[in-house]
């Protein structure tokens, strides 16, 4: 009887074309999946030129522009614009003309109000309020189409305003 780590030396082989190839000392240790790949067969998922033919396709996008950013969804990742521009101020806020995965909501209305001075109580009358209403700037919410996750807004100018978004660099 042999001890614990011991084997029968034939154990300890296997055979093969060329004759009997020794096998590992630990047996469980697997093969390598190098040997199990036949490298003979061209790959059907592999495209060498893929890089080149996504950056292409993105110039073609562009037409020629550069942008601040690539905006995706965050809740679904999805892509929502290829050419946009940061805000001066607010650096995590792009605003942008060109969109694609987003959905305008035109049964809903977000307002901003005018800045506007105090007056005093006896000057405003009823005409006056609904003026200054209709000055009002009016956006729309604007929502990723995948997920319908709310992630900014859409001016009478018809510019995307994108607050709720996460940039990649483009």
């Amino acid at each position: 009887m042999q001890g614990v780590g011991g084997e029968h030396a034939a154990s300890q082989q296997r055979p093969t074309e060329s004759g009997v190839e020794p096998r590992p000392a630990n047996p469980w240790e697997l093969i390598s999946s190098d040997d199990e790949i036949d490298y003979s067969i061209k790959p059907e998922f592999y495209d060498p030129l893929l890089d080149e033919k996504d950056e292409q396709w993105m110039n073609k996008q562009r037409k020629g522009r550069t942008s601040d950013a690539v905006l995706s969804c965050p809740a679904c990742f999805t892509t929502l614009c290829f050419d946009c521009q940061r805000h001066e101020k607010y650096v995590t806020q792009f605003r942008a003309m060109f969109v694609v995965n987003c959905s305008v909501r035109t049964d809903q209305i977000l307002r901003e109000p005018s800045k506007r001075k105090r007056k005093s109580k006896k000057l405003i009358d009823s005409g006056k309020i609904q003026q200054d209403l209709h000055n009002d700037v009016i956006f729309r919410p604007v929502c990723c189409s995948v997920c319908s996750t709310e992630v900014g807004a859409f001016d009478k100018d018809e510019v995307y305003h994108f607050i709720n978004v996460i940039p990649s660099n483009s």
